[in-house]
């Protein structure tokens, strides 16, 4: 009833959200036929189904060369985030994972749901890793060292001051922008990215990934896990854990608040990176995810639900980023109506409202300054809902399939 509620405020999300199954049912029949290979693009499905639906546009050789990465990383996470294994256990496996990949049969028995069961078929990515291109190869080993030696780093280390921050963003996502840099000049598509530009990619999905997640990273057992750092939350509470406490709620949406801020300094280099991309798939791959992050702070500034439930994006809304984001007009387009959002929200009494407000600014400066804001449909911000008689009678047409549906079921029980 919630997704039907939302069509009815948005009917403009019908043809998106339709395109989008079609997507999904296409990226299903595309899985190979070699049984390594077939496992690993069904679990990219299954553990990231929004991944696995922009990876498709890429070319085969591209694409498979991602796909592992991906896996590999997220395996490497799955470690990191079972709470569950002794730190004696788990730092030496973060610090040699990226030997494991060229073991045909190691696999290690930790995670929960599908990602246990790519832990326990580990055996079958490596061999599609070792199909890939030695440059591939090289590029993903590098990173996977890397980034599990960081990870090893802050299983003993707290996440205290901002630079902290900073830098276990790095180890578990600016790494993956400087891997997926080194995949598409390996490929021979992208002249090599700074690597500046390319950690700064990372910084601003995993920030807003750590700011929506708040509530269920303080929740999981048997331990919490803690990102946002002390230097930002310890101006507001005496433990993070207050956060979630109805009697905090003020102090908690001002501490949020902060941290929304903190993440919109990489915006501009995002801009950076994706406007000097040459292929249109790499550019939807790599442009995508940062108008979701930017839609995604947007809705979790000044939002105490933040620490209630769960806050992210309407699948309506989900569906037209995935359709409209073409172009580098798309992305400044995207980038200014979220800013909107995000600038209608601060509160003059914020502590932080001046800092906020000047970010934003500088956001939206950036995107009226390309010049080509008028060349795209602007599909965030509307006045109202647009109920054009195309739509509703779409609309009718589905709700009229719907109950002769369910009224043929009723009838045959």
């Amino acid at each position: 009833m919630g997704t039907l509620g939302a069509v009815f405020r948005h009917p403009d999300d019908i043809y998106p959200l339709l395109k989008l199954k079609r997507a999904v049912k296409n990226a299903a029949k595309q899985i190979p036929p070699e049984p390594h290979w077939a496992f690993c693009y069904t679990m990219l499905h299954k553990v990231s189904r929004s991944f696995a639906l922009v990876i498709q546009q890429l070319d085969t050789d591209l694409r498979n060369a991602v796909c592992i990465f991906y896996l590999v990383l997220r395996a490497l996470d799955t470690v990191e985030d079972d709470t569950s294994i002794p730190t004696e256990v788990k730092v030496p496996i973060l610090l040699a994972f990226h030997s494991h990949v060229y073991d045909r049969d190691w696999h290690f028995a930790c995670g929960t749901k599908d990602y246990k069961v790519l832990m326990d078929q580990f055996h079958l990515v490596s061999t599609a890793f070792l199909e890939l291109g030695k440059g591939y190869q090289k590029a993903i080993e590098d990173i996977t060292q890397k980034m599990g030696a960081g990870m090893a780093k802050f299983i003993c280390k707290e996440v205290e001051t901002i630079d902290d921050y900073d830098e276990y963003c790095h180890y578990v996502a600016g790494l993956v922008g400087l891997g997926l840099s080194k995949l598409f000049y390996a490929s021979g598509k992208e002249d090599m990215a700074p690597e500046d530009l390319s950690n700064s990619m990372g910084l601003f999905l995993q920030k807003a990934n750590i700011i929506r997640d708040y509530l269920e990273d303080i929740n999981e057992i048997p331990k919490s896990r803690m990102f946002w750092p002390r230097e930002i939350w310890s101006k507001y509470v005496n433990k993070l854990e207050d956060l979630k406490y109805e009697e905090n709620s003020v102090k908690a949406v001002e501490c949020l608040n902060d941290m929304v801020t903190n993440a919109l300094t990489h915006a501009e280099d995002c801009f950076k990176y994706i406007s000097a991309l040459k292929n249109p798939a790499i550019f939807r791959f790599c442009a995508i995810p940062q108008v979701m992050a930017i839609g995604t702070l947007a809705l979790c500034y000044n939002n105490i639900e933040v620490f209630r439930g769960v806050v992210k994006m309407r699948r309506g809304l989900t569906a037209k980023v995935i359709d409209r984001t073409n172009k580098m007009s798309d992305v400044y387009g995207a980038f200014y109506d979220f800013s909107c959002m995000l600038k209608s929200k601060i509160n003059k009494n914020d502590p932080n409202a001046t800092k906020t407000l000047s970010r934003i600014n500088a956001i939206q400066k950036t995107c009226m300054d390309s010049g080509v804001l008028n060349r795209r449909k602007s599909y965030i911000i509307q006045n109202g809902p647009n109920y054009n008689s195309t739509m509703i009678f779409l609309l009718f047409i589905i709700l009229a399939i719907i109950f002769s549906y369910l009224s043929a079921n009723r009838s045959t029980n």
